[in-house]
């Protein structure tokens, strides 16, 4: 599985192709506009900027030896020897994806495009806490580079998806409740003391939320990413943007109270809330109430595929409570797209029904005219995907590529 080219790059200057002069000269901003495939020969990129060719055929010279851009044939000749031409080699470069859940962690190896070279999954105790946790998945990322036959030393970026609250510019999580120990704890820090590259951090629905959209639904501006596993978040992408709010914790909906669950305690302390009554832990412990012998989200989930009547109604009556949420977030942010991912989300139908029953039934016409409510198609690689998505946007920037250019001189 892999994420789609790149989108057509901005300088944040623009350039003639946009309509607007072009105002820098870096190595970092010419790559821009290499970065969406096509190839140009260095007298079209003078031409584009306005810079001189010497400077454009330096700056050429600079993202070749970074291994950002090679050769692409010769482009055809008025007369004399043709002009070489040069493009964007997304295979040449590396990135670590990881995705970290409550009791799994899957890590891919990815080129600059997206493309999946290798990947591992490995079972993981999230309350062990971050170093042994994190030892782990260090050990599992240096084995998928002989696992593709490539080298650490074409690695450009890491980033990592966790399952709780990441302050997202600094990458530690924020009093995450199923992540004892990992209060405050410098994951990039962490990380960099094996991998001296740029770590970037964040919450796994928010990273879910960018790998469904970046591999299934690159025109919808305006998506909901809903994670329904040990716990339940939503990833929102409004505008074409992530939207993590003022301090990282938009999305937060396993935290709403919901109308039927006044008397059930969270594990956050408060009573009703929508993790507290659908999530899968929940849902197993309310049939295990009932005599139906479920102890996990997987337990349902079985159950469920073998008819058990009480789990395929459990998983509906998940869908309503989760419906009764999303159908406020419709009404308040009116996406196209709602997709429904995370582990609990196997149950298909019997899940997904409730939830559109609800969220059709309690907002506004205008809102839900057009809108779909979706299963996740990327399905386990959501995490990965987005997590590539994240750090492939970041190393690319015209700052970060100056900046690895610089380190190659």
């Amino acid at each position: 599985m892999s994420l789609p080219g790149n989108a057509s790059p901005s300088t944040g200057e623009g350039t003639e192709a946009f309509g607007q002069p072009f105002a820098r000269s870096r190595a970092g901003d010419v790559f821009q506009l290499l970065r969406d495939g096509r190839a140009r020969t260095r007298a079209e990129l003078a031409e584009i900027t306005g810079l001189a060719r010497s400077t454009v055929a330096a700056r050429i010279d600079a993202l070749s030896a970074a291994g950002l851009i090679g050769p692409a044939g010769e482009a055809v000749s008025s007369g004399g020897r043709p002009p070489s031409r040069f493009a964007f080699q997304p295979s040449a470069r590396v990135i670590l994806a990881v995705d970290v859940g409550a009791t799994h962690v899957l890590i891919g190896l990815l080129d600059l495009s997206g493309t999946v070279l290798s990947e591992r999954r490995e079972s993981i105790d999230i309350s062990a806490g971050p170093t042994p946790v994190l030892d782990s998945v260090l050990e599992l990322c240096g084995q998928l580079f002989s696992q593709a036959g490539r080298h650490e030393r074409e690695l450009v970026g890491i980033g990592i998806g966790l399952p709780g609250p990441v302050e997202h510019s600094t990458g530690k999580p924020a009093s995450p409740p199923i992540m004892p120990g990992w209060d405050g704890f410098d994951v990039p820090g962490y990380v960099q003391k094996r991998f001296s590259v740029d770590v970037l951090v964040d919450n796994d629905v928010n990273i879910m939320a960018l790998g469904e959209r970046a591999a299934f639904w690159p025109n919808a501006g305006n998506l909901l990413f809903i994670k329904v596993a040990t716990g339940i978040g939503a990833g929102i992408i409004s505008g074409g943007l992530l939207q993590r709010g003022a301090d990282g914790t938009a999305g937060d909906i396993g935290h709403v109270r919901v109308p039927r669950g006044s008397e059930v305690m969270c594990r956050c302390g408060n009573f009703g809330c929508l993790e507290a009554m659908a999530s899968g832990p929940a849902v197993a412990a309310a049939l295990a109430a009932s005599g139906v012998p479920a102890k996990t989200g997987e337990d349902v989930l079985d159950l469920a595929r073998r008819g058990n009547l009480a789990a395929i109604a459990a998983m509906r009556q998940a869908g309503r409570d989760i419906g009764d949420v999303l159908a406020a977030c419709v009404n308040l942010l009116n996406p196209s797209v709602i997709v429904i991912g995370g582990g609990l989300s196997c149950a298909g139908e019997y899940l997904m029904a409730g939830v559109r029953e609800i969220v059709y039934q309690r907002s506004l016409p205008l809102a839900t005219a057009q809108l779909r409510i979706v299963q996740s198609m990327a399905a386990d690689h959501a995490g990965v995907l987005g997590a590539g998505r994240m750090v492939i946007d970041h190393v690319l920037a015209p700052a970060s590529v100056e900046h690895l250019v610089q380190r190659q001189q």
